[in-house]
């Protein structure tokens, strides 16, 4: 794969609660954590979370199992951190990671970070978000539009640490070349539409489309930590 990142604290924010995971090789590992708790907490949670799994998986064949472990355990981790601390007391992050095997893309995810993936000229979102207003839309009660102004949109149903055990989203996807796949912070899908996002990777390198997305977010109001790796299949 092809890889780019950018992380940014944006600009409100007094520090950068995300991570990236960028773990490139023969089974590369892509992915975003996004930090949540006070003080330096959400910091440690998603640092924990992107260091932990790149160690527990390296080395390893890509399978569903595997990933769906190695979340459990890096949550697990966490969980024994902040309960632990009380400097860490009620710290979590979401977590949203593809894994590349020789012919598919087995993608994981907690919260409400996304991972998205433009293929024959169109954009899917992939990941479900793990959120208040994700329930809310899934129930027909409120609309994209509306879940973009919701008071609760930032309040997330799942994260790792917040209890001993954890059930990640975790699914096979087919992959083929020339695939893009999007994975990114709240920072970044609050302020760049999903429209924009599709019109720039198309026509954009990878390099030169993260820089546009990041910009765009920082000029759209960048009240949130913004991260995002994109990732493009090339065989």
């Amino acid at each position: 794969m092809r890889v780019a990142s950018r992380t940014h604290q944006g600009n409100v924010r007094a520090s950068n609660q995300d991570a990236l995971i960028v773990q490139p090789g023969e089974h590369g590992l892509y992915g975003v954590a996004d930090g949540m708790g006070g003080h330096n907490a959400g910091d440690v949670a998603s640092r924990m979370a992107a260091l932990l799994l790149g160690r527990v998986l390296e080395g390893a064949m890509p399978s569903v199992d595997l990933l769906q472990g190695g979340i459990e355990e890096v949550n697990l981790m966490i969980y024994q951190e902040q309960t632990a601390d009380v400097n860490l007391s009620g710290m979590g992050t979401t977590l949203t990671v593809i894994w590349e095997d020789d012919q598919e893309i087995i993608m994981g995810h907690v919260g409400d970070s996304r991972a998205y993936r433009i293929r024959n000229g169109q954009i899917a979102l992939l990941s479900q978000d793990h959120s208040m207003v994700g329930d809310l839309m899934r129930q027909g009660l409120i609309t994209q539009e509306e879940a973009l102004r919701h008071p609760y949109r930032n309040v997330i149903t799942q994260a790792l640490g917040g209890a001993e055990t954890i059930k990640a989203d975790v699914e096979i996807l087919d992959k083929r070349p020339g695939d893009k796949y999007l994975i990114c912070s709240d920072g970044l899908y609050e302020y760049v539409s999903d429209e924009t996002m599709l019109a720039i990777l198309l026509r954009t390198p990878l390099e030169e489309a993260a820089d546009m997305m990041l910009q765009l977010a920082l000029e759209g109001g960048g009240k949130d930590n913004i991260s995002l790796v994109i990732a493009e299949v090339t065989a």
